[in-house]
This record gives C-alpha cells, sequence and structure tokens, in this order.
C-alpha cells in the first residue's frame, strides 16, 4: 500500500475544512468598519481554528515524509483524525456565534482535544507498522509535545467551567506550541542527530 492517496485524500479533507470555515464569516449589510465589530468574535474563533487546522496540516506532512509504509490500521487511523477535524468548522461556528459561552467553549475544546487523541493514535500505528529502529520511530517516539498538548487541553476544558476565555487562551497556546512543525522529522530525513 502506498500512502500517496492518503496524503491527497487527507489534503482535500482538510482543503475543504478550510474552505467551509472561511464561508462562515458573512460580511455585514452595512458599509461602515462599526459594522464589522459584532463580527469579531466569529472572526477570533476562525483564526484560532485556522492556526489549529493549519497545524494538523502542516504536521501531518512532515509525518507522512519519514512514513515509508502503510497499512489498513494506519488508513482509518487517518480517518478517525480527519473525522475530528471535519467538526471543526460546525464548533468554530458555534463557539464565535455565541461569543466564547461555556458550552460551545467545552465543546469546541472537546473537538480539539479528540483530534490530538487521534493524531497521536495514527502516530501508534505508524510506529506499530515501522519499529524502533527505522527513520519515523527515531523522528516521533516519545514526543513530549503531544501529550503536554493534551493535558492541556483537558485543562483549558476543565478551566472553561469557570472562565470560557481562559480555556480559548489555553487552545491558543496549544497553537502556538505547534506553530514550528516537529524539526526531529526534519533532522532524521537530513540523517542529522535528532533535535528536541
Amino acid at each position: 500500500m502506498t500512502k500517496g492517496r492518503l496524503e491527497a485524500f487527507s489534503d482535500g479533507v482538510i482543503a475543504v475544512i478550510i474552505t467551509i470555515m472561511v464561508l462562515e464569516l458573512k460580511p455585514p449589510l452595512n458599509e461602515n468598519l462599526s459594522a464589522l465589530l459584532p463580527l469579531l468574535p466569529v472572526f477570533l474563533g476562525y483564526v484560532l481554528s485556522f492556526l489549529h487546522v493549519g497545524i494538523y496540516w502542516n504536521n501531518h506532512h512532515h509525518l507522512f515524509q519519514a512514513v515509508e509504509r502503510i497499512n489498513g490500521r494506519i488508513l482509518w487511523a487517518n480517518l478517525h483524525l480527519l473525522f475530528w477535524l471535519s467538526l471543526v468548522p460546525f464548533v468554530t461556528s458555534w463557539m464565535g456565534e455565541s461569543h466564547f459561552s461555556l458550552w460551545p467553549v467545552v465543546v469546541y475544546g472537546s473537538v480539539l482535544l479528540m483530534s490530538a487523541m487521534a493524531y497521536y493514535l495514527m502516530t501508534l500505528s505508524i510506529l506499530a507498522i515501522h519499529g524502533p529502529s527505522t527513520q519515523v520511530a527515531r523522528a516521533i517516539a516519545n514526543d513530549r509535545k503531544e501529550k503536554i498538548s493534551l493535558a492541556i487541553y483537558v485543562g483549558a476544558i476543565a478551566a472553561a467551567f469557570c472562565h470560557p476565555y481562559v480555556a480559548c487562551a489555553a487552545y491558543g497556546f496549544v497553537a502556538i506550541l505547534w506553530l514550528i512543525p516537529d524539526r526531529r522529522i526534519e533532522s532524521v530525513l537530513a540523517d542529522e542527530p535528532p533535535r528536541e
């Protein structure tokens, strides 16, 4: 089985997800700049979600540069990830339209948490087929950033019950953690010692 079709399908789904999110940004009927102010929560939700989805696309691309082969388990793990990512436009819209109310922020965080868990499970599936001495294993084994992100998401969801804006700041912090792609993969592909 080759990885090219998996990558092409994933790229297409992620492109559709981003397209759906931007279509949720409706222009105001009034031509004054002040008419944009009520749309600020929707726009901020879009920016946060665009960052998260873009980071998944970027890291997915980097990860599959190191992957040598795939199997059915990896295909299903990838579909599991795409399922959770496909819910991002819905929860983004709900969160923005509600002006970051409690339950939309909790559900948004839950979708981010499940996306992160799905990505982590996909990496475990990839490690299972490749073995411990392969390039991909050297590049992604024992990834602390994934585990830290999962913990932050859980904490942020709990924090949303006290103040939803604190949870949103935590979701943003996770995005900042992941803005730079994993350098370990690039190092391994260039046959350099992995960097943390």
